[in-house]
This record gives C-alpha cells, sequence and structure tokens, in this order.
C-alpha cells in the first residue's frame, strides 16, 4: 500500500471527515461504506449571467465502491440520494466523488 493510500484510508476512517453510508447499486444489495460529504455550493456561468446552486458530493472509496454508477442509491443517516451524473475517480484511482441528488 502506498503512503497515499494510506493517507486517504486514514481521512475515510477519521470520525471528523468520514461518515457510514449505506451504498445500494441498482438492483444489488446494499452495502455498508464510508463517505467524506463536501455540501459546498456551485456557481456556474451562464452567459453573462452566475448561478448558484446548493450541491452535494459525496467521495467514496474505490476499493468499498468499485464501480458507482448513475442511479444508484446511497443513504446517509435519514438522507437518501441518486447519484447523477458520472462518477469521476481522483488522480491516484483510490476516490470517487460523486454528484447526489435527493432521492
Amino acid at each position: 500500500m502506498s503512503a497515499f493510500a494510506a493517507a486517504v484510508g486514514a481521512l475515510f476512517a477519521d470520525p471528523n471527515m468520514g461518515r457510514d453510508a449505506v451504498y445500494i447499486a441498482d438492483g444489488g444489495a446494499p452495502v455498508l461504506v464510508r463517505v467524506v460529504a463536501r455540501r459546498a455550493d456551485s456557481v456556474t456561468d451562464f452567459g453573462d449571467a452566475r448561478l448558484w446552486s446548493e450541491t452535494t458530493r459525496v467521495d467514496l472509496c474505490v476499493a468499498e465502491v468499485p464501480n458507482p454508477r448513475p442511479g444508484d442509491r446511497i443513504e446517509i443517516g435519514e438522507d437518501a440520494f441518486l447519484i447523477q451524473g458520472e462518477p469521476v475517480r481522483d488522480r491516484e484511482r483510490l476516490v470517487w466523488t460523486v454528484d447526489l441528488r435527493p432521492a
């Protein structure tokens, strides 16, 4: 295991950063995973206008979720979300970042 992989594992395991969640692939069984939530606002340019929107993104470990797809479900506490758009992997191919929308 590389030093970077160990650091990513430590971040997801940290109770201040990572949270327990349930990942359910479309038509699959529920799997307990750790996520790092990002609930940042997004500003998008559209012509001369700038649009503000709330976003919900989470990071998932590739080791726990090897192939997330749009439509898969993630439950964090009482909140349920569906993955929208294509997931993106980091440069080291250890972490997926997925955009979510309420289920």
